[in-house]
């Protein structure tokens, strides 16, 4: 596998051989899990924030709200689960 050098304190890469040795994966699969877990972090942070700014204009949350329930009703549409 082709990839990339980067360079990181010898206090990460102990904390990261130990880590992959708890989850017994390697040490690159394990650096790309904790990768992906900040991006998720930081997406369901940037998402609360958003929300938060659109909360705090009544009547564009009214409007949020309203589009919800519209796009509810699309739930019943008569088909069977299955």
């Amino acid at each position: 596998m082709a990839g990339q050098t980067i360079r990181i304190t010898k206090g990460d890469h102990a904390a990261l051989a130990e880590l992959s040795r708890t989850l017994g994966k390697s040490m690159t699969a394990t650096l790309s899990d904790a990768v992906n877990a900040l991006k998720r972090q930081e997406l369901l942070k940037r998402t609360n924030e958003a929300y938060a700014a659109l909360k705090s204009k009544p009547d564009a949350w009214k409007d949020e709200q309203e589009e919800r329930k519209a796009w509810e009703s699309t739930l019943s549409d008569g088909l069977e689960k299955g």
